[in-house]
């Protein structure tokens, strides 16, 4: 969720500060700040409830605050409202402190702490943190951090710095991502890799548990029983680490465009020479004995699972659950060695799921992460791991890194229907040959573009807007839903359309705008009476249906036509319309498209 950069080197340490949370922006925050460490060993802070380039000019541009080691934060409030007060770096005497995740242990800290006659100045967790060094602070900055996070309970990763060792970052991680980056004469320690990009290429993953001493000529990892930890340092792509917007108004509309080459190369990465390819130790025995599958994800992942599983139950006859992955844990679910439980997330870093996984696998189940950011926690925990190369996602309201996430669970459903002798041969090919055409169907809804701008600004958007479909269409029209929430903060709902009946429908009134999606040929004619339904009580149809179609248009206010695909794969092209509805939505109604309020890119907290 919030950004975290600590720096020690050789330049400036403001420059590399503000230059890193410009690129963690992406992330989403309601508040920011800095603290570098002068020559004098003054730890100087500047804050903001604005954004990073707020920072900028409140510190002429770094002026104020000299030095050459430094921390910088963009919050994403939980604990206390998002205003200065609250803003991190938090300061102790000699300690200053930037945290992602929560102590959930720190009301007893804090009352602790008061009766020591520490005077607080916020009401966030962080603050115990600054205070508890400062306790503990009797030999060495080191002794000091491994003495206050032993006492931590909850998830953080912290980077902090003192005014003793003017030259040293420690970075501690446990359940949230922390990287160090290694540089010349120059070290890192960050939320993720887009924060060092401009910077290095070589990093390591911390584990849970481990604290890193960051000094400009090199980095010692320790236990939090302060062994020395030997760490494997990765060379990361540059493609991984590119955040340009090559021309668009917005990363979003960058990425909804990217769509159909980034489903090309996932889709590519698992059909060889024509056939299916998910290659994992033991996976094959495993998809021979299970008796069901659990997908857990939140968000946008939790939809492609659920467009996944009409493909799983259709093809390989397996009964799939999809679960929202911070209620699975708390459900009692039946989980045994015949399950084999699909972990989805984009970031591979979503706390929920992780917690989810560490439940799934102290009941044996067989685990596979679907995931888009490689040596993630996700990646790391999962009994066999595949990728969805969807590149950089910037935006916080995904979309290619949704289609990706469908294009890989809808391959494996014919990798297991395969392996189960569930689909004969030609079936296969056939499948596969349809889903090798989704790209240039993509292609073909943002030829759409104008006319869908068109529909955004020339129709009146209601308050409230409703989506209905049935089957793989009421999967379209929960994604459709979400992603025009996020970025317009308009309130919109999702129901399966034979629901209406059941209490819904007395929530239409005259203008009520309804999308339906009638792209399932098989349910056409239910989808008919769903629309007459609402037209009948005032509602504003606006209907999506695949080309050809003869029926819809005649009882819709306005009509789309969508190219034509198997149902089970609809989601993957029809979605893209949505997307781009979405977007120019926001965009008439000037929100702030790429990092939309109260939103975070990587949900690292439960």
């Amino acid at each position: 969720m919030c950004g975290i950069i600590g720096y020690t080197g050789k330049n400036k340490a403001s420059t590399v500060l503000f230059d890193s949370l410009l690129n963690l922006e992406y992330r989403g925050y309601d508040s920011a700040g800095v603290a570098v460490i002068d020559d004098n060993k003054n730890i100087n802070t500047v804050k903001t409830v604005n954004r990073v380039q707020s920072l900028i000019q409140l510190s002429e541009n770094g002026e104020k605050i000299q030095g050459k080691t430094g921390i910088g934060h963009t919050r994403w409030a939980t604990h206390g409202s998002p205003d200065i007060k609250n803003a991190h770096p938090h300061l102790s005497e000699k300690f200053a402190v930037v945290h992602n995740g929560i102590i959930e242990n720190y009301s007893l800290i804090k009352k602790e702490l008061i009766k020591d006659g520490f005077v607080f100045k916020s009401e966030t967790d962080t603050e115990v943190v600054p205070f508890l060094l400062e306790k503990n602070y009797k030999v060495s900055f080191l002794e000091s951090v491994i003495k206050t996070v032993q006492k931590l309970s909850g998830s953080f990763a912290l980077v902090i710095l003192c005014k003793d060792e003017p030259d040293t970052l420690i970075a501690v991680k446990k359940f949230s991502p922390l990287i160090i980056g290694f540089g010349e004469n120059e070290n890192f320690a960050a939320s993720d890799i887009t924060a060092v990009s401009n910077y290095t290429q070589k990093i390591a993953y911390l584990d849970d548990g481990e604290i890193a001493v960051i000094k400009p000529d090199g980095i010692k990892v320790y236990s939090i029983e302060g062994k020395l930890v030997c760490k494997e340092i990765k060379t990361v792509s540059r493609e991984s680490l590119s955040i340009d917007k090559n021309g668009y108004e917005h990363f979003m509309l960058k990425e909804i465009y990217e769509q159909p080459q980034a489903f090309t190369k996932t889709a590519e990465h698992y059909l060889k020479k024509g056939d299916l390819s998910f290659e994992a130790s033991g996976l094959d025995e495993v998809i021979r004995k299970i008796e069901k599958i659990h997908i857990v994800a939140c968000g946008s992942a939790y939809h492609a699972g659920l467009a996944a599983k009409f493909a799983f139950e259709e093809l390989s006859g397996i009964e799939v659950n999809v679960e929202i992955a911070s209620e699975y844990r708390y459900s009692f679910p039946f989980i045994s060695d015949k399950t084999l439980v699909i972990a989805v997330s984009q970031s591979g870093e979503t706390a929920d799921t992780i917690a989810a996984l560490k439940l799934a696998k102290e009941k044996g189940a067989y685990t596979v992460a679907v995931v888009n950011v490689k040596n993630s926690t996700i990646s790391r925990m999962c009994d066999s791991v595949f990728y969805t190369l969807a590149g950089s996602e910037i935006a916080v309201a995904t979309t290619k890194g949704y289609t990706t996430q469908l294009c890989v669970l809808s391959l494996f459903a014919l990798y297991i229907a395969r392996k189960r002798n569930r689909i004969e041969t030609q079936q296969l090919h056939k499948f596969i040959e349809e889903i090798k055409y989704v790209p240039l169907k993509m292609t073909e809804v943002l030829y759409m573009a104008e006319d869908i701008k068109n529909l955004a600004y020339k129709t009146v958007i209601n308050s409230s807007v409703f989506f209905i479909g049935r089957n793989t269409d009421y999967a379209i029209s929960q994604e459709a839903s979400l992603k025009l929430k996020e970025i317009s903060y308009i309130h919109s709902e999702s129901y399966a359309a034979g629901e209406l009946k059941h209490g819904t429908i007395s929530l239409i009134e005259e203008g009520t705008t309804v999308f339906a999606v009638c792209c399932n040929k098989d349910l056409e004619d239910k989808m008919i009476s769903n629309i007459k339904e609402v037209r009948a009580r005032g509602a504003f149809v606006i209907s999506v249906a695949q080309v050809g179609d003869k029926n819809i248009g005649g009882i819709s206010d306005k009509i789309f036509y969508l190219p034509r695909t198997n149902r089970l794969f609809s989601p993957l092209i029809h979605i893209v319309f949505f997307q781009l509805l979405s977007y120019y939505i926001a965009l008439k109604k000037d929100c702030d498209i790429d990092k939309p309020r109260n939103l975070a890119k990587s949900v690292t907290v439960e």
